[in-house]
């Protein structure tokens, strides 16, 4: 199972977030466990954790959703989140992201977005989603300008997208 979680940090507040996420995965790691991907982004969300080889929902309720809503009790540093459930796995990848997409297109094309979005070479990972939006998928850029060619041609070869977000990784911030 996989899933990713968006959060919204309040004002000025994403880095205590960010450290308290390192911590976290750092305690998965001692366990042995998969470490979650966290993403620093430019856009209308300030953090994107993927959770990659859950077990089951519950799982990731237990060890991650709750906790993470919980970060830092006593003063709230989290203003919204928004999860997406992955409901089929496109082609992945461990190459780090320059952006992510949030695609919406109908629900009896969704096989036909991902396939399609599969087949560009820019593109490193596709999932269909439960959520506000339908896909998410990570894709390489070396800058803007490229990023702006790549996702001109995925809005003209691929069919049936009805809308887009983008979301640009920030480089520095990815943890290590």
């Amino acid at each position: 199972m996989k899933a990713y979680m968006a959060l919204s940090c309040k004002v000025g507040a994403f880095g205590t977030v960010l450290n308290e996420l390192k911590q976290m995965s750092l305690c998965a790691r001692t366990l042995n466990e998969r470490e979650p991907d966290i993403s620093l982004l430019f856009g209308p969300f300030d953090i994107l954790v993927q959770f990659n080889e859950l077990k089951d929902l519950d799982e990731f309720i237990s060890k991650w959703f709750t906790p993470i809503r919980m970060i830092t009790e006593k003063e709230p540093m989290i203003e919204k989140t928004q999860t997406w459930l992955v409901i089929s796995e496109g082609k992945s990848s461990t190459e780090e992201p320059f952006a992510f997409l949030f695609l919406n297109t109908q629900p009896r094309n969704l096989e036909k977005v991902q396939n399609e979005l599969q087949a560009i070479p820019e593109v490193l990972s596709v999932d269909t989603v439960f959520g506000p939006y339908d896909v998410i998928c990570a894709i390489k850029a070396s800058d803007k300008a490229d990023l702006s060619n790549v996702i001109s041609k995925i809005q003209t070869e691929v069919p049936y997208i009805q809308g887009t977000l983008t979301l640009i990784v920030a480089p520095s911030a990815k943890p290590k």
